[in-house]
Parts: C-alpha cells; structure tokens; sequence
C-alpha cells in the first residue's frame, strides 16, 4: 500500500483538535533498537520490583511483538506543563510534594478518551472501501512509547530517560496508536543534550549511574508509587517530603523554558487539595477517607497504606513536632509497612 501523505496532515490537524500538541508517525520497524535495550535493563535488574516489565518483555520490545499486523504508529503528546515552579514546596515542613502530572483528573481517561475520538475520525474518514484496523495505548499496555515517539519525530529521549520536546519540554504524556495502515512517517527526533547533565545533577538520589541510563530502584518516583514495602533507609532523608513522585529531573531541563503552560486543558488543572497538602490530613485517612481525597486521580492506584508511609517519612523529614501525637496514632497501624514508618518517622521527630 502506498503511503497516504495527506492523511498523515489531516490526521495531524485532527490531533491538534483533540488537544494534542505533538503528533508524529513511525513505522511499527522504526526503533529496533528498543528491545536490546530493555533486555539489558532487565537483566540488570534496574527495574526492581516492577516484574511486570519481565512477564511480557518480548510484548514490549517491538510493536509487532504485541501486534504482528501493525504498520505505523501513531505517537501522540498532551501537555501538562505547569503554570507555577514545581519545585516550590520544596523543604516546607509540614506540607507534601506531588508529582505535577498528579495534581490534577487521572491522565489516562483524559488521553486514551482523546484517543479513541481520533481513532474514529481515522475509520471514518478513510471509509468502508479501506478497511483498517487499529489499537489505542495509554501507558496501560506492554508499549514503549517513549522510543516510538522519538522515531515519530515527536522528540528525543533525554540523559533522564524521559521525552524531551523542542516546544514542550520535559512535560508531556505520551499515547500511541498502533495501525494497520501504511501513513508517511516522520523525521526522527534528534537528542540535543549536548553536553547539559542538569537532570543527572538535579537527582536527590543519584539514580542515573549514566547517562540515558536510569536505576529505578534509586528513583524517588518508583519508591514512593510503585516499591510496596518499606522505603530502604539509604533514601529516606533524600525522598524530603515529596509523597508521590518527584520533577527534579523533569523541572531541571533548560527546553522547559519553551514550554507553554497547559492550564487551558481543565482536565490537567491542579486541585487546590493536591497542590499544598497537609501531612497531618493525609496522615489522618483511613482506606474510606483515602478514595473519598483521590477519587479521579492517578494516586488512586497506590492505596491508602503506601500513600501514609510516604507521608510519614515526610513527616520524619519535616522537624515538625506538631506532627507527633498522628504519628504515634499509626504506631499500631493494621499495616506493618505503616507502622515501621511510623516508628521510623518518630524517631525522627523526637
């Protein structure tokens, strides 16, 4: 089949409707390099406790491993920049640190919705004499995007791992149609780092042993969303009060300053709850409590036991004695991973 260049320009145009500021086509073949690398990262073991990664690896190394009929792919970028300096909680005592891609809805509804109403508009505009097939991913699926957004063109994988646009910076979140059409690809993105290591330099925890290179076991956004059991010691002062996920790598970036900020999409904007939250509030949830505060947002996922042991070494971290009669109340927490970090967190405080 040949490639449908003008498709590829509605399609793009389409995209744009939708609230995607970056849209880029790859063929299914176009980072084969991207197996090799995960295979290596795995036996390494630098994933940690994520063995999902491992149980469909050969999935996740090739779009074709997924899906052996996938011509192209789509690759698609929402922003999320933020309006305000993400770092400015920074040290603040008795207030926690999220992530800036959590403070807002659950990006995965609001991206994969977006999605499926360009793949729609994808069926129905190349009609019922061409029958096409496609799958839609949002972070969900055995699906590399950050790689396959590079070979679309939407960017290139930074020193941190991460995405890093020209007009977007580091702050974007990436979703991928896989098709069975043949569409006109783009121009790979090309790495300008240079010589800049900010994000390596920004890192609390020294997680990059080298550039382009990530130990997540290391990374404060994998100890405190997806490590379940205690947070090894090594890191706890480290962590400060961030609760969920860290942007000191993202926000070190120098392209961010060409990026726009993306409070114009309502679904993204920050809930004044999550912006400053109060450590003795969040350390005061029960499991009920816990889904009533997070309910339509991505921290929903981590559960009530994880979300207080992160506060709590917040807590350990914040000097703030005022905190200690909460803290001494989860002493005898129904979860073990709660009650060591209560007595870790009131050591500190004493």
């Amino acid at each position: 089949m040949l490639q449908d260049k003008p498709l590829t320009e509605r399609l793009k145009a389409k995209a744009q409707e939708l609230g995607f500021v970056a849209c880029g086509v790859a063929r299914a073949d176009a980072a084969p390099q991207t197996a090799a690398r995960l295979r290596q990262w795995l036996d390494e073991g630098r994933h940690g406790d994520m063995i999902w990664m491992e149980d469909r690896s050969a999935e996740r190394g090739s779009p074709a491993g997924l899906w052996p009929e996938v011509r192209s792919v789509i690759a698609l970028g929402m922003s999320y920049a933020p309006a305000t300096d993400p770092l400015a909680l920074a040290g603040e005592g008795e207030v926690g640190r999220i992530s800036v891609y959590a403070q807002g809805g659950d990006y995965h509804d609001v991206v994969k919705r977006n999605l499926k109403a360009l793949a729609r508009w994808l069926v129905a505009e190349r009609g019922a004499d061409v029958p096409i097939d496609l799958k839609v991913f949002v972070d969900t699926a055995p699906v590399m995007e950050k790689p396959l957004s590079e070979a679309a063109g939407l960017g290139w994988q930074g020193k941190h791992t991460n995405l890093v646009s020209r007009d977007h910076g580091s702050w974007l979140f990436l979703g991928a149609i896989y098709t069975t059409l043949d569409l006109a690809p783009d121009v790979p993105g090309s790495d300008t780092c240079g010589s800049c290591d900010a994000c390596q330099r920004a890192c609390p925890t020294d997680a990059f042993p080298a550039p382009y290179r990530l130990d997540a076991r290391r990374c404060i956004s994998y100890l405190t969303i997806e490590h379940a059991g205690p947070i090894p010691h090594e890191f706890r002062e480290a962590i400060g009060n961030r609760i969920y996920g860290c942007d000191d790598c993202l926000a070190a970036c120098p392209w961010n300053k060409f990026a726009a900020s993306a409070q114009a999409n309502l679904a993204f904007a920050p809930r004044a709850e999550l912006t400053v939250p109060e450590l003795g509030d969040l350390l005061a949830l029960d499991d009920a409590g816990f889904r009533q505060v997070f309910a339509g947002s991505p921290i929903k996922r981590i559960g009530r036991d994880r979300m207080v042991r992160n506060c709590l070494i917040a807590a350990g971290n914040s000097g703030a004695v005022g905190l200690v009669p909460v803290v001494e109340g989860l002493l005898g927490d129904a979860s073990a991973v709660v009650r060591e970090a209560a007595e870790w967190a009131l050591g500190r405080l004493r």
